[in-house]
């Protein structure tokens, strides 16, 4: 009984594309061998008529012009030559007057048929018992009642013939060995490496996301699903790691406002009614609760933005209207902090969505409004808009106390706020935003060092001017 390791052989592709392959090459090696040796046979059979013709006209013509006797001498001569035909002349009874030939079937003689015959002979020369061999012979009836038969040797063409009969069941044979070692090899080292990828998805399965599939260094179409696959897994991971940090950041950020709401509630009930203490519970109390909407509007945002789906169709947009309509609605609030807020913005044109871009330009700007410090020096943000070769880029600049080096990675994540006393407003989605809308538009953000402050760039692809060509 087959175990089933060999079974499951048995039912992969590689076995069964092998046993295809294996079946058509086969067939097609054996009628290109079989036509081979036909197409040998009749070009030797052909040639072998032809001379055998060619000396019946000449033997007939040498009995035309000197008789039997003539004719007699002329085969006698021709029989002493080296690789000489065969020839054999006989009277109506059979008795032999010239030739080489000395045995043919009686039958041959007493029944002359001019039609190609392959008959068994021995040669004058063989002994009485000597090993028959085999000739392609014309025999044809002379005037007077002779016989006259001319042919030609072909032992050594049926010998031919056998020789590449066993060569083709010898390649036939060894090409059937040679296929099965090869599916051998190639369905057990496919079967391992199908093994490797059913184990690390076990793994995955299991919770595991930290497995990998297996990459030997070879090149192959396994390395090259592999790395895809693998590449895959860690996105995967990632955004799990992400979703996880974003679930322990929302526990624990809206937590606070959550329970500060409760608490407030709770204390106003608490003590005796009081109009004033009421409206002045519930003011702060649709403060948070605006807090909690604009926190979960932005992680909204974010994950639409992330999914490619902005909700509103791209357009060709001016990207220094949209820096100077920021620039208008937050220019009395830098004037009210009392920071130095600039705009410096040539036309320059993107494909997109003019409400997103202007929410992510939006939100650096109140990012430097929060952060922007000068020290002893009057804080300063410049928004610009610039067109670097095939980019155009979104800059807004300040001269507060910037992001470190190290967390400039962290700074876009959700909920990440490098405010170590959390005593600024916000919830640390801005930054997460302006990035989700960069990608979505197929750019990206840059955080760079202003020395001293942080410099912002979203960097988006150019397209030109509607009505212009390119």
């Amino acid at each position: 009984m087959a175990s089933p390791g060999r079974l499951r052989l048995f039912r992969t592709t590689a076995f069964r594309l092998s046993a295809i392959f294996l079946a058509v090459f086969t067939i097609f090696s054996a009628f290109m061998i079989g036509y081979i040796v036909k197409s040998t046979m009749q070009l030797l059979e052909s040639q072998t008529l032809q001379a055998v013709d060619r000396e019946l006209d000449e033997l007939a013509t040498q009995y035309q012009f000197g008789g039997i006797l003539r004719l007699a001498q002329v085969i006698q001569l021709r029989s002493q030559q080296p690789g000489a035909s065969l020839y054999l002349v006989s009277d109506q009874s059979g008795a032999k007057i010239a030739g080489n030939v000395a045995f043919v079937p009686q039958a041959v003689i007493e029944n002359p048929d001019p039609a190609p015959q392959t008959v068994p002979y021995r040669g004058v020369e063989e002994p009485g018992m000597g090993e028959r061999r085999v000739a392609l012979v014309r025999v044809f009836e002379l005037p007077g009642n002779y016989r006259i038969l001319v042919g030609r040797d072909v032992s050594e063409r049926n010998q031919l013939i056998e020789i590449t009969i066993r060569a083709l069941v010898v390649t036939m044979a060894l090409m059937v060995v040679l296929g099965l070692a090869s599916w051998l090899f190639v369905t057990r080292r496919v079967l391992k490496r199908i093994d490797s990828i059913a184990g690390t998805s076990r793994r995955i399965i299991a919770g595991d996301l930290s497995g990998r599939l297996e990459v030997t260094g070879t090149g192959d179409e396994f390395d090259r699903l592999a790395e895809s696959l693998n590449t895959m897994l860690d996105r995967i991971e990632r955004l799990m790691e992400g979703l996880k940090e974003v679930s322990d950041n929302i526990a624990h950020d809206l937590k606070t406002p959550l329970t500060r709401m409760r608490n407030r509630v709770e204390g106003a009930l608490a003590v005796a009614p009081d109009a004033p203490r009421y409206r002045e519970a519930l003011q702060a109390t649709i403060e948070d609760a605006d807090q909690l909407i604009r926190t979960f509007n932005a992680l909204l945002m974010i994950a639409r933005a992330e999914a490619g789906s902005s909700g509103t169709a791209f357009a060709p947009v001016d990207a220094s209207r949209v820096a100077a309509d920021v620039f208008e609605l937050y220019e009395p609030l830098a004037e009210d902090a009392g920071a130095d807020l600039t705009l410096d913005a040539a036309a320059a044109w993107v494909e997109g969505n003019r409400e997103l871009l202007g929410q992510a330009l939006s939100n650096l700007v109140d990012n430097a409004l929060k952060y922007a410090d000068g020290g002893a020096a009057k804080a300063r943000i410049a928004i610009s808009v610039r067109r670097e070769g095939d980019q155009v880029q979104l800059i807004v600049a300040d001269n507060g106390p910037g992001i470190a080096a190290a967390d400039t990675a962290r700074a876009t994540e959700r909920f990440v706020r490098l405010e170590k006393s959390r005593s600024k407003p916000g919830a640390g989605l801005g930054l997460s935003l302006v990035a989700a809308v960069a990608r979505l538009h197929h750019g990206e953000l840059l955080l760079e060092d202003n020395a001293p402050g942080l410099r912002a760039v979203v960097s988006l692809p150019a397209t030109r001017e509607p009505g212009h060509a390119a």
